[in-house]
């Protein structure tokens, strides 16, 4: 399976499906992503995030060239949209994986196994073999997602700037290898 023109495939797993994230998903991602709990531990949203940032959020996404950089919104069968994962390059052209979960699905195995299924998508259909993530030291659940997806930590703890703490976090770099 490889990218459609207009984005990314839809990937199934038991509980959810991911899938290109539309202009009617805006609502949804605000409601979200206004979470200072859920904002401070990615490094693009900010604090509060409103309905015109996910609205430019989603105009950014549908302008990505698919095969260097894709995005998913992922839902949950009975809930609806539950948050969002991404690959993206990072200021070296390396791609970097990333993802957030609404708090009320935390603790759920969600975003272990929607990212399970994008990297079995990113390995054997998009053909990436090296991939990179990283996790602020202060969210050690996102470490144990990754962890459990087959991602390795480097040994690099570097700053990365938290739009929403608005300061740099320690974050401690990973690697996965298809």
């Amino acid at each position: 399976m490889s990218i459609p023109d207009g984005g990314p495939p839809a990937l199934s797993t038991p509980r959810l499906r991911l899938r290109a994230p539309q202009a009617t998903d805006a609502p949804r991602i605000a409601a979200l992503a206004n979470d200072p709990d859920v904002a401070r531990m990615t490094t693009r949203m900010p604090h509060p995030y409103g309905l015109t940032d996910a609205e430019a959020f989603l105009e950014a996404c549908a302008a990505k060239d698919p095969a260097q950089e894709t995005v998913f919104a992922i839902e949950h069968g009975d809930e609806g949209l539950v948050g969002m994962l991404g690959f993206h390059p990072d200021e070296t052209g390396r791609t970097e994986i990333g993802y957030w979960l609404g708090r009320p699905y935390w603790g759920q195995g969600l975003a272990t196994e929607a990212t399970g299924a994008a990297l079995n998508w990113a390995g054997q259909d998009w053909k990436r073999r090296y991939l990179l993530a990283g996790h602020f030291a202060d969210n050690p659940a996102s470490g144990q997602v990754l962890c459990k997806t087959g991602f390795l930590y480097t040994g690099d703890v570097v700053l990365r700037h938290s739009l929403a703490r608005g300061a740099p976090a320690p974050t401690r770099m990973m690697v996965w290898l298809a």
